[in-house]
């Protein structure tokens, strides 16, 4: 007998009344499981600001150098 299985049994057993309230905790339970999942490498990277100047990305080499930059 699967998890499933024993929890579909245990809740056909439930009186009634008990059902909304079963409800809500395993609506909240899934809710909940949703938000800890781990954000994926990709919506990480999409997170990362830069601060630098305009011309960064076409002189980075410079700037890595020190030819350029603060002096």
């Amino acid at each position: 007998m699967t998890a499933k299985d024993k929890i579909q049994a245990e809740i056909a057993r439930l009186n009634e009344e008990y059902l909304d309230e079963l409800y809500i905790l395993i609506k909240d339970f899934a809710q909940a499981k949703q938000q800890l999942k781990k954000p994926s490498l990709m919506s990480k990277l999409k997170q990362i600001k830069i601060n630098a100047p305009e011309d960064f990305a076409s002189n980075l080499d410079s700037y890595l150098a020190g030819d350029k930059g603060d002096k």
